[in-house]
């Protein structure tokens, strides 16, 4: 039986030997945001059901698709379409793609999401610069037996979010004439949404946004070492003294409005590197 080191390698090999240059940069989008890789000239594509070893979207408007090619002269590899725990998957089925990416050879990963607002300074449609993030899953894709050749057992999470790409988004939100915010990233496991005292312990333990994704795919990226943008669609505001219900196709149509401008600060964002 193949471990989780071998499938990765496995799957590298089996795209490796069907596109004909090796990614730099690894593209992730969350609910709703698929099209925020519009800009790519693809020069393959995957189904992900056609992929060895890789895992099934489930979720509404995840595409479930592999995409390769090239972006502002740079090689990417996206994917239109993500995991998560509340799908059944465990944490290193979530992260499965991060090391195919890292046996690819991708240094850089630029991961999307669609968040609910905890920060009532933000408003639905806002996108966020994750500054850094609240792991409240309860589980983390590092435990377990290490493998020394993807990273060191303990690896520091204090700059998990790399500054330098940070900085390049907000230039580019500034000549697109797009105000992004800045915040905390709260990755709940889901997928029920958040009640009123949950939103209130959320803000007060210094979160600005809410979603059920992008935590386990960080924290092995960190673990290969490879440097961090996460960007949070804003697609709703929670107010817990006036909550209002929240539905998952008023969720998906938010991150869909948005997803252009999140297209041009991704677009900008390779640009620079």
């Amino acid at each position: 039986m193949k471990n989780y080191k071998d499938k990765a390698v496995e799957t590298a090999e089996f795209l490796r030997a069907r596109i004909k240059k090796l990614p730099q940069i690894g593209l992730m989008t969350g609910t709703g945001l698929g099209e925020s890789a519009a800009s790519l000239n693809i020069s393959a594509s995957f189904e992900y059901k056609d992929i060895p070893h890789f895992p099934i979207s489930t979720v509404e408007s995840h595409l479930g698709r592999l995409l390769f090619g090239s972006m502002q002269g740079k090689q990417i590899i996206a994917m239109q379409g993500r995991f998560h725990l509340y799908e059944g998957y465990s944490p290193v089925e979530v992260t499965f793609p991060i090391r195919v990416m890292q046996e690819l050879g991708v240094k850089i990963l630029i991961l999307s999401n669609a968040a609910g607002g905890l920060n009532p300074e933000f408003n639905a449609g806002d996108i966020m610069i994750i500054e850094d993030h609240i792991n409240l899953t309860g589980l983390n894709t590092l435990i377990g037996p290490n493998e020394e050749s993807w990273g060191i057992r303990f690896p520091d999470m204090i700059n998990a979010y790399d500054q330098k790409l940070a900085t390049y988004a907000e230039k580019a939100g500034k000549n697109a004439g797009i105000h992004l915010q800045e915040g905390v990233y709260a990755g709940l496991k889901g997928p029920s949404l958040e009640t009123p005292a949950e939103i209130r312990f959320l803000r007060t333990i210094g979160a600005d946004a809410v979603g059920f994704s992008t935590i386990q795919e960080v924290i092995t990226a960190v673990h290969a070492g490879m440097k961090v943008l996460g960007l949070s669609t804003i697609t709703n505001v929670h107010d817990p003294d006036t909550p209002v219900p929240a539905t998952v196709e008023q969720i998906i149509a938010v991150a869909e409005q948005a997803s252009p401008r999140l297209e041009m600060i991704i677009r900008n964002v390779v640009g620079n590197i």
